[in-house]
């Protein structure tokens, strides 16, 4: 045990202290300040051009000038088009809108003219579309003899209260549905790169010191598992380690950038508005409601249970990925060729949870939650849907279980083909390794 604190000691502080890592681990958050940098400026740039557009009304509908913008300006004109199209050759306006004739109630498509040599820019595209689209709908109630404060009363907000039969389920509110799926979706995406990302590390690192036969003299004073795990652990304290460092400073660099670009709270909510989104879904009743859902959730279960993913996933396919990176030849490509049995059940994972979150009591669900090379990742995504504690109980003992297994295995390959030089090792040798008795 005390070789392996050693092997995991050395690995861990020769990476931390490398200049990689220290650059990589600062570079991040200064990546991330000067992308808020930039996007401040995006939105607080603003072009001194605005663009006048001539309306050519044909349709009898009396149709007013949209309001100005700060980027457009529209006027009536009762000029004719060719009239019209010589002043936008002569620069004098940007863009002509012609409305042809409305032919009645009974149109059901209306289609106005835009000349212009340049592209219809989306924002005018939107404000002539609402504009229009109003005229049309009161158009329309005229010529029906339909006063508008009658047929504003057919509009109405329909919403969906769940509410639970048994006494002893928690009510919830529509929302909790969407947080789960939500919540759900990026634990199971971060331990997906966490994984991918340190395992691939772990392969790196022993293809790299397998070249350099730097390993010959490591592993005359240790075993082979013991080398391994230590190179395992210690890589994997290394990513937790940057992980931490990320939590900490990011905040802080948010912070600094929100300050340094001058977005308050409401500049922030004026570029939510523009593209209307938030608007149209939210209001401050369903704000409340998320932040009320969010307190009630059982944070401690999900970070205990989350950790307990991560661990058991993370020895499973570091420990493949450290058999594989034992398995090449002196040649570090080779191991992209192996790589593929690594990497398609971690995607069909990914992929799987897509699935599972939509139905979380499927039969799939049950199944990806306890295969061993899913669950760590389909299970957090399924964890704040609440599954039944026999299915958490019975995936998280066959995940480790398997990883047990796995690291056993990997083992076998990473002692003997941690030692072999000159080509990489087919899968019948593999395989022979797996089966022969160490």
């Amino acid at each position: 045990m005390n070789k392996l604190g050693l092997i995991i000691s050395r690995e861990y502080i020769t990476r931390v202290k490398n200049k990689k890592f220290l650059l990589t681990t600062l570079l991040t958050p200064l990546g991330i300040l000067l992308f808020i940098l930039c996007i401040g400026f995006i939105f607080s740039y603003q072009s001194d051009k605005q663009y006048l557009v001539s309306i050519l009304d044909q349709s009898g509908m009396q149709i007013q000038a949209p309001d100005e913008s700060r980027r457009f300006k529209f006027e009536l004109s009762d000029q004719n088009l060719p009239d019209l199209k010589k002043q936008y050759l002569n620069h004098k306006i940007d863009a002509v809108l012609v409305l042809p004739k409305f032919a009645g109630v009974d149109v059901k498509d209306y289609t106005a003219y835009f000349y212009s040599d340049k592209a219809l820019d989306i924002e005018m595209e939107a404000i002539l579309e609402k504009t229009i689209l109003k005229r049309v709908r009161q158009e329309k109630m005229k010529l029906l003899s339909f006063q508008e404060e009658t047929v504003s009363k057919l509009d109405t907000d329909i919403k969906i209260d769940p509410e639970p039969i048994s006494d002893n389920v928690k009510d919830k509110s529509s929302n909790t549905g969407k947080i789960a799926t939500l919540l759900g979706g990026l634990m199971g995406y971060i331990i997906f790169f966490i994984i991918f990302l340190y395992g691939a590390s772990v392969m790196r690192s022993v293809t790299e010191e397998k070249v350099n036969r730097i390993v010959e003299i490591i592993i005359s004073s240790c075993t082979s598992t013991e080398l391994m795990l230590g190179k395992i652990i210690g890589i994997g304290l290394v990513g937790l380690t940057q992980l931490l460092i990320w939590i900490i400073i990011i905040p802080i660099v948010f912070m600094i950038g929100t300050a340094l670009t001058g977005m308050d709270e409401s500049q922030m909510q004026q570029v939510a508005q523009q593209g209307q989104m938030m608007n149209q879904t939210m209001d401050p009743d369903s704000i409340l409601q998320i932040i009320q859902e969010l307190k009630q959730i059982n944070w401690l279960k999900i970070g205990i249970l989350f950790l307990l993913y991560f661990l058991g996933g993370y020895f499973v396919y570091a420990s493949m990925f450290a058999a594989i990176g034992a398995a090449v030849g002196d040649d570090v490509n080779d191991s992209q060729s192996l790589t593929i049995f690594i990497t398609i059940p971690i995607m069909l994972a990914i992929y799987i949870s897509f699935s599972v979150i939509r139905e979380p009591e499927s039969t799939l669900a049950i199944f990806a939650s306890i295969f061993p090379l899913f669950s760590p990742i389909v299970m957090p995504s399924l964890i704040v849907f609440d599954p039944p504690f026999w299915q958490i109980l019975s995936s998280l003992i066959v995940l480790f279980a398997f990883a047990w297994l796995i690291i056993a295995l990997s083992g076998r390959i990473y002692r003997t083909g941690i030692l072999m030089y000159g080509k990489k090792a087919s899968l019948k040798e593999i395989s022979r390794w797996l089966f022969t008795k160490q």
